[in-house]
């Protein structure tokens, strides 16, 4: 199941989601988990996955409302 990643626009918690792609497409409008507000938006995420020369993958940093400078 995927995850998706919101911000609530009223406390600036960040949060994970756990979400079928069924209710995503139905309008997904979580809950803050801080503030209980409904005024979330969801925070475009880039993961990348590379596999290294031993077989294994290398998760590197995605970019976000945490990421540090440079990012992206």
């Amino acid at each position: 199941m995927p995850v998706y990643v919101f911000q609530c626009q009223d406390c600036q918690e960040v949060f994970e989601v756990r979400a079928s792609f069924k209710e995503k497409e139905a309008g997904l409008q979580p809950l803050c988990p801080q503030c209980e507000s409904l005024q979330t938006l969801q925070v475009i995420t880039a993961g990348l996955f590379i596999r290294g020369n031993n077989g294994a993958n290398i998760s590197l940093p995605a970019c976000g409302p945490t990421a540090g400078p440079g990012c992206c």
